[in-house]
């Protein structure tokens, strides 16, 4: 890619960012500056030595201080734990991104141009002070003039021109990666800005946003254990979003849940419910659930707790073979069943065919089984899966992100859970959620079901099948039926065939020519025209047996 002043400017200040934190040593790692190592030690800024600290803090220190589109990225990273080492990503994870918000007289003026006219017009009242702000927009109070409390959320200005910008840099830097290092290579970071451009553009428009709320809206309309915002479709464009706004208790505030006698450990196993619930009743997750996104109404009169959830900017969504990838592997897993694990991925193609299944077996059990020795309080879903995934990648699995993204959010589910309830056995609570799925969509229930979906269709076509019936039959009885293939190995073995029947052919018919020139040889009558002691004809005709033989066996192969 071309690079533009602009980018220069960045690089700049990216590299004075990196060598306060003490990575100036990644600039020398590159193979072209590699022979000038020794100046490193003779610039200015380490002529004293300096104690930089652990790896891990240094990155997130550098990356906050890069801005909001960087600490985006690190978070993203965080989920890639199946490529990071331990330490950078358990920091990674820490990153927040707590950004300084921009004026309310600004947010104004972008809702405003967004409706076309003012905001006194669509609002009885706006509080130009936002309520959060974030990286990549702000979220303000107001009133409906019929009364109802809302939240605007609005993208942040210019920001579409900003990551453009950086994100041309971060492939720049990530292509010199994999062109310079051979752990670059390995670990593909260009795919990871392609996966981090997509999610990031995707948050940008506030109508995605609103969909995904809407969609999980539908999803739980009858839930009585969670609750998601309305949304106000009228007053959303794709840079401002409007939502019913909410209360609740922050989900991380354990001392007023208390208060509040809310129960604990029922609120932790109905989270974990909820959340297996979304991944496979509706192959459709909130994959941002963090304590800042969740909140929690006490139930009244005895009733339990309901969930709220906010921020729908990263949803998860699975298909039917993931889902029963999962569903059977948690499965197995729970039984301990580690043949039929590496067997599901063998068969699935989630590795390759050529995969020896005790082998991966076998390093399937020596990740599991230190695991399941712990007690249930120190079992952790998310790493077990984590560790899956690091064992599979060594027998060349292509990890999707949709997975990534799931196993990401179930380690933030389970963190919430085990705060709540450090107890929570989530072995247990997610048995009944799998179990279900499995007789759903295994058993005899689902083949009814799939009958039941499809029969308007089989109906609609059932007058057209006694013609087609005859129609096939008569193309096959007047052998009009051909089967296409475009296998390239189906034509090698068909032209090997036809070369044997070939070869086969010429080998008869100079055997049998070699047996008329013995039968003329013995049948020949006195006084006959000969060559030596045989007639001239058998001597013709075994020699034209001989070269057809030979032919056969000596002619090309292909």
């Amino acid at each position: 890619m071309r690079l533009t002043p602009g980018h220069f400017l960045r690089i700049l200040f990216i590299q004075r960012t990196l060598v306060r934190h003490g990575f100036d040593e990644l600039l020398f790692s590159v193979p072209v500056l590699r022979p000038l190592s020794y100046l490193r030690y003779v610039l200015p800024w380490n002529w004293i030595g300096r104690e930089y600290g652990p790896r891990g803090p240094r990155m997130r220190a550098a990356l906050e201080e890069l801005g909001p589109l960087f600490v985006k990225f690190g978070q993203l990273l965080s989920t890639r734990r199946d490529l990071l080492p331990d330490d950078i990503a358990e920091e990674l994870a820490h990153l927040q991104d707590h950004v300084p918000p921009f004026p309310g007289p600004q947010a104004r003026a972008i809702i405003e141009r967004a409706y076309g006219r003012s905001v006194s017009e669509v609002f009885a009242e706006f509080d130009e002070t936002p309520l959060a702000s974030a990286s990549i927009a702000q979220v303000h109070a107001a009133r409906l003039h019929d009364g109802r409390e809302v939240v605007v959320k609005v993208v942040r200005p210019g920001l579409r021109r900003t990551i453009e910008r950086d994100i041309g840099l971060m492939r720049f830097l990530a292509e010199a990666a994999e062109s310079y290092f051979t752990r670059g290579r390995q670990l593909k970071p260009s795919r990871v800005v392609d996966e981090f451009e997509k999610t990031i553009l995707d948050e940008l428009d506030m109508l995605r946003e609103a969909a995904n709320a809407s969609q999980l809206r539908r999803n739980f309309a009858s839930s009585p254990q969670l609750y998601v915002p309305e949304i106000h479709w009228a007053l959303t464009r794709p840079g401002v979003l409007v939502m019913e706004r909410i209360d609740g208790i922050p989900i991380a505030n354990v001392a007023a849940l208390r208060e509040a006698d809310v129960d604990l450990h029922l609120l932790a196993a109905n989270g974990v419910e909820l959340f297996f619930t979304q991944v496979f009743r509706d192959h459709f997750f909130h994959a941002d659930l963090h304590p800042g996104n969740l909140f929690v109404r006490p139930g009244k009169d005895g009733a339990a707790p309901v969930f709220v959830v906010v921020d729908f900017g990263i949803m998860g969504s699975l298909s039917e073979y993931d889902q029963r990838y999962l569903a059977e592997n948690f499965h197995a897993f729970l039984n301990r069943d580690y043949r039929r694990v590496a067997e599901l991925h063998v068969e699935s193609g989630w590795v390759p065919r050529d995969t020896r299944v005790d082998d991966f077996e076998f390093a399937i059990r020596t990740v599991c089984e230190p695991i399941f020795d712990r007690p249930v309080s120190e079992i952790s879903v998310g790493q077990l899966l984590l560790r899956l995934f690091q064992t599979a990648q060594r027998f060349h699995m292509e990890i999707l992100p949709q997975l990534l993204l799931l196993q990401k959010t179930l380690v933030n589910i389970e963190g919430i859970g085990r705060q709540l309830d450090p107890d929570l056995d989530l072995w247990r609570t997610a048995r009944p959620a799998l179990e279900h799925w499995m007789k759903d969509r295994v058993g005899f229930g689902s083949l009814l079901r799939s009958a039941k979906e499809n029969l308007p269709s089989w109906i609609d076509r059932l007058p057209e099948l006694p013609g087609l019936a005859f129609d096939v039959l008569d193309r096959l009885k007047q052998g009009r039926i051909e089967v296409a293939t475009h296998d390239q190995m189906l034509f090698e073995i068909r032209h090997e065939i036809r070369n044997v029947h070939r070869r086969l052919s010429r080998a008869v018919v100079g055997a049998a020519l070699l047996m008329a020139a013995v039968v003329l040889c013995s049948v020949a009558p006195e006084g006959a025209s000969r060559w030596g002691s045989f007639p001239v004809s058998s001597w013709v005709t075994g020699g034209l047996g001989l070269l057809v033989l030979l032919g056969a066996f000596a002619g090309p192969r292909r």
